[in-house]
């Protein structure tokens, strides 16, 4: 990396400063931001390794010649101790000088042969030149000629006066060669120097690089984003950061201009998005105010006839229609008959009371099985097709005639069962949505769903109506039936008498007719009693004193009402039905028992129980009552199974008991209703 930047630097070298900044930059442009960090950083490190290491190496070279002078310095030194003992022989040891004498000379020869080669341990190393190899071969010379003078006193073939001489000649060479070697290490000195300041150089330009890099490749991108974003933050979203790099800011830069065209679409949009939503919302609301108001008006509707003609009118103003038609198909679907209309003409009205299918735009065959759509008729050009299709056949016009253009139908249909079809009648030609379709259908299925509520709750009535008829023509036949047969007997009977003149059987009947009368009218009586008896919604206590009361005061019979325990209430139906219990058992009480007192206890938990005791005759259970023309039991039990409850009677010399015995309303509420369909109501 460095060493191509140098290349590129030297074959710019003649470019101007502006020129070699932009081709850099441009070569730098492709490259990512943390290559271009890392070989900006490169090239610096490189260049201060390598002045680093011109230093240490110039160090290593003064510490060599220092050294060496210092070790030239030891031989000057030397020198002196040769000559002083070379002057002081002694007389009593001449071997011991010798030896002395030969130790200093073999360090001489040391001294100059470190000198020659240097020591790297030290270090020691001479700075070799032409000045400093000439002054050494001088050094080493003279050191030779005093070697050999110095060896001649030793041995007494010279005089150690002509010592000195030579001794100071060596000494000047030796400094000499010092002075050498030190103007030497001088110009390292000054290379030295040099290399510190341009290192202090490179650390300042390293850093201002570095800094104007970040500035660059960083701080710059990063302060036009800022910009950027500012101006995005006051609304400018047309603001764009100019992308120069294809590194990370320039991703950056790319990334932040794709989020401000998608800003500056969408705000450009929003305010008619806005509309759309909020129009969008209020039709939701409509529709949805207007499928609340129709299952309101449904819910409320009680005959077909107001239904009918009160989903027209709020069908008319949803669907801004001219005119809306109901009509009722039958289960064949031959036939549509008009249930209910608004603003329709009167002539329409009249004449198109039923329609056959097939015959008209409106009233269409449906297959058995399948479920119509809604349909968007073209009057005049349907009727022209419906026309030529059907020849021979009533095909109505009164529609166009009205000014009718268009016709929509939306069938009624129930359990995939098409009940009829809602007429909406338009004097234009009105677009209809996907929306307004399912709009249409959803109130459709509304009005089809009270009209099915409506039947049931018809048919309902019809079965209660049916199932009081029948009990009650049973209590009749059972009761009134029976003693008008016994009083038709006694009448046969009395004439038989009257004309055989038999007195004493004319007073035995008439005795007879007399007491047969009364129990008719006391029959009638507590009937009428029992079917004016009106249970509370929550108690039935008080229906029960009541009933008590008018027993008490039809038979002069003592009753006592006892009532224990808070449990569930009973549903309505189940209190009528256990009213008429408790009736049936006080009538038969009152016409059997001959009894002079009745209790009834009533306990409402864990479970509802009734019991009804007499102090009464009583009479064989097994055997059956003493009167066959009493069936009070049966009817009891009758009434006992429709809601589900078990009755049980006793009876004994002491008086006869029947116990009415409820199932748990609990269970029965979350398992279903114990009523059956047809339970009596009052």
């Amino acid at each position: 990396m460095p060493i191509y930047l140098k290349d590129q630097i030297a074959d710019n070298a003649d470019a101007p400063p502006e020129s070699l900044h932009r081709r850099l930059r441009s070569r730098l442009d492709g490259m990512a931001l943390a290559t271009k960090l890392m070989l900006i950083g490169g090239v610096f490190l490189v260049l201060a390794l390598a002045s680093i290491g011109l230093t240490l190496w110039v160090t290593w070279q003064l510490e060599g010649g220092a050294a060496a002078v210092n070790e030239a310095g030891r031989m000057r030194m030397r020198s002196y101790q040769l000559a002083l003992s070379l002057q002081q022989k002694p007389v009593n040891a001449p071997a011991q000088w010798a030896t002395e004498v030969s130790d200093q000379l073999t360090a001489f020869d040391r001294s100059v042969a470190l000198l020659r080669r240097g020591d790297s341990s030290r270090p020691l190393a001479v700075p070799w030149d032409n000045e400093t190899r000439a002054q050494f071969q001088h050094l080493v010379t003279d050191w030779q000629t005093l070697r050999t003078q110095a060896l001649a006193i030793a041995d007494g073939a010279a005089a150690p006066g002509t010592l000195n001489a030579h001794v100071h000649g060596f000494v000047a060479q030796v400094d000499l060669f010092v002075s050498a070697v030190e103007r030497h290490l001088s110009g390292w000195t000054t290379l030295l120097r040099t290399f510190q300041l341009a290192m202090m150089v490179l650390a300042i330009l390293s850093a201002l690089a570095l800094m104007y890099a970040g500035y660059v490749f960083i701080l710059e991108p990063v302060s036009r984003l800022k910009s950027a974003l500012h101006d995005i933050a006051d609304g400018a979203f047309a603001t764009r950061v100019i992308v120069e790099t294809g590194d990370e800011m320039g991703s950056l830069a790319e990334g932040f201009n794709s989020m401000a065209e998608n800003l500056e679409s969408l705000y450009g949009n929003l305010e008619t998005k806005v509309r759309e939503k909020t129009a969008s919302l209020e039709t939701k609301q409509q529709r949805l105010s207007a499928l609340y108001e129709v299952a309101a008006f449904v819910a409320s509707a009680e005959t077909l006839e107001e239904l009918a003609h009160g989903f027209a009118r709020h069908m008319r103003r949803i669907a801004q229609a001219d005119a809306v038609a109901i009509r009722w198909s039958d289960v064949a679907n031959e036939r549509y008959v008009l249930l209910g209309s608004d603003c329709l003409p009167h002539v329409m009205a009249e004449d198109e009371q039923c329609v056959l299918s097939g015959d008209c735009l409106c009233g269409a065959k449906v297959e058995s099985g399948t479920m119509p759509s809604v349909r968007v008729i073209p009057i005049l050009d349907a009727s022209r097709n419906l026309s030529s299709q059907t020849a021979g056949r009533r095909v109505h016009d009164h529609c166009e005639r009205a000014g009718y253009a268009t016709l929509i139908t939306v069938p009624l249909g129930l359990h995939q069962r098409v009940l009829g079809e809602v007429e909406l009648f338009y004097r234009g030609q009105p677009s209809l949505s996907e929306e307004e379709k399912a709009l249409f259908e959803a109130l459709a299925s509304h009005l089809a769903g009270a009209m099915e509520s409506l039947r049931a709750a018809a048919l309902g009535r019809e079965a209660a109506v049916f199932s009081e008829r029948q009990l009650l023509a049973q209590e009749l036949h059972d009761s009134i039936a029976q003693s008008l047969a016994f009083l038709k007997i006694q009448m046969q009977l009395l004439r038989d008498a009257m004309g055989r003149q038999d007195q004493v059987a004319i007073h035995a009947t008439m005795d007879e007719l007399d007491m047969g009368v009364r129990e008719s009218y006391n029959d009638v009586r507590e009937l009428l009693l029992h079917f004016r008896v009106r249970t509370h919604v929550d108690d039935i206590e008080p229906a029960l004193r009541e009933t008590l009361s008018k027993f008490e005061h039809q038979s002069r019979l003592r009753t006592q009402l006892s009532v224990q325990g808070q449990g569930l209430p009973l549903p309505p139906d189940i209190q009528i039905q256990v009213l008429h219990i408790v009736q049936e058992a006080l009538s038969n009480t009152r016409k059997h028992a001959q009894a002079t007192q009745v209790w009834v206890d009533v306990q409402t938990q864990p479970s509802w129980c009734v019991r009804v005791r007499d102090n009464g005759r009583g009479f064989d259970v097994q055997a059956g009552p003493p009167d066959s023309t009493h069936v009070g039991l049966s009817i009891m039990r009758e009434r006992a199974q429709r809601i589900g409850a078990d009755l049980r009677c006793e009876s004994g010399p002491n008086g006869t008991l029947i116990e009415l015995r409820l199932p748990n309303l609990v269970a029965s509420r979350s398992g279903g209703p114990i009523t059956q369909p047809g339970a009596l109501t009052s």
